[in-house]
């Protein structure tokens, strides 16, 4: 059974940084390139980033490119999304999921940016 589990979130004020992990089963992790979406009160789910099978390749959204960076670690299964200069627009809930493949998202992990 496939299963995402995302952690990290947390209160922050603007500027500040904080780092999302996430921890995926139930599939051959190393082989799939894995998302990070958000969504925010109020608003519909929005794609994040990507990073490929290795890692060597990674893609994001233009709203968090140049503040946010994607790594994994596939010996762990693990996907992390640091995040630094947070702006209250960043404000959404963060899940995890590999696409296209019919996967029940996590319960994803809150990040809260506000002074």
């Amino acid at each position: 059974q496939v299963q995402y589990v995302e952690s990290g979130g947390g209160l922050v004020q603007p500027g500040g940084s904080l780092r999302l992990s996430c921890a995926a089963s139930g599939f051959t992790f190393s082989s799939y390139t894995m998302h990070w979406y958000r969504q925010a009160p109020g608003k519909e789910r929005e794609w994040v980033a990507l990073i490929g099978s290795t890692g060597g390749i990674t893609n994001y959204a233009a709203s968090v490119k140049g503040r946010f960076t994607l790594s994994r670690d596939n010996a762990k299964n693990t996907v992390d999304l640091q995040m630094n200069s947070l702006k209250p627009e960043d404000t959404a809930v963060y899940y995890c999921r590999r696409n296209n493949y019919g996967d029940s998202w996590g319960q994803g992990t809150q990040v809260t940016v506000s002074s």
